[in-house]
């Protein structure tokens, strides 16, 4: 009976220190796979930052320069949206903005579009999206060169018609089968060139201490 006992004894113990054990590498397996993420993440929208206002034209890190601001018109919430500004010394050149297209074909298209001080589109890049492959993914430049026609363009007004698809009577091509996914990205930049005009003072006067407080 003794040994029965011992035997149980040892049993139990093998097996919490196995459950101990796996608990650990789970624990060191999520910790290292969500640091992974995050590092790629980031190098993602460095690239897709630089790749807007290449390197050689700024004297600053654009994932360093940066200020947080509430804009419901950019993200569709009320959570703090992170703005990348782009210098050259010293003066803010180009702004960055986060934009969230929430009316995309599959949900929400994540993009980042670069306002220059004149109120031109530096570029325009996606950032994540779940449109159709073949159809509404044409957003990624590495489907089309769709979304470099937003290059130099601006807005002579907040209802300047032009800013719409050709389907819509704008200047903007739509995909074959597909029109709601460009239509959509075209219309998140359109709100983003007119908050960048509607805050341009407060944008483009922000210092390397500054944070700024730019109006809803």
């Amino acid at each position: 009976m003794m040994q029965f006992y011992s035997a149980m004894k040892t049993s139990t113990l093998a097996i919490s220190l196995f459950a101990v054990v796996c608990a650990a590498v789970i624990a060191v397996t999520q910790v290292t796979t969500k640091d992974q993420i995050a590092k790629n993440e980031r190098e993602q929208r460095a690239k897709a930052l630089y790749e807007i206002v290449p390197k050689s034209t700024i004297d600053n890190d654009l994932l360093e320069d940066t200020i947080e601001v509430i804009a419901p018109e950019l993200q569709g919430n009320e959570q703090p949206a992170t703005v990348y500004l782009a210098r050259k010394g010293g003066i803010v050149k180009t702004v960055i903005l986060p934009l969230v297209a929430p009316d995309g074909y599959s949900g929400n298209i994540h993009i980042i579009a670069g306002i220059n001080a004149d109120g031109s589109v530096a570029g325009v890049r996606v950032l994540a999206h779940k449109e159709t492959p073949g159809l509404g993914d044409k957003v990624d430049t590495k489907k089309s060169d769709w979304i470099f026609s937003f290059d130099g363009l601006s807005k002579t007004s907040k209802d300047d018609d032009r800013w719409a698809v050709k389907k819509d009577g704008g200047q903007f091509d739509q995909f074959t089968g597909a029109t709601i996914t460009p239509r959509a990205v075209v219309n998140a930049v359109s709100r983003g060139v007119d908050y960048f005009t509607e805050n341009r003072t407060v944008l483009l006067q922000q210092t390397n201490e500054q944070t700024a407080e730019v109006a809803k």
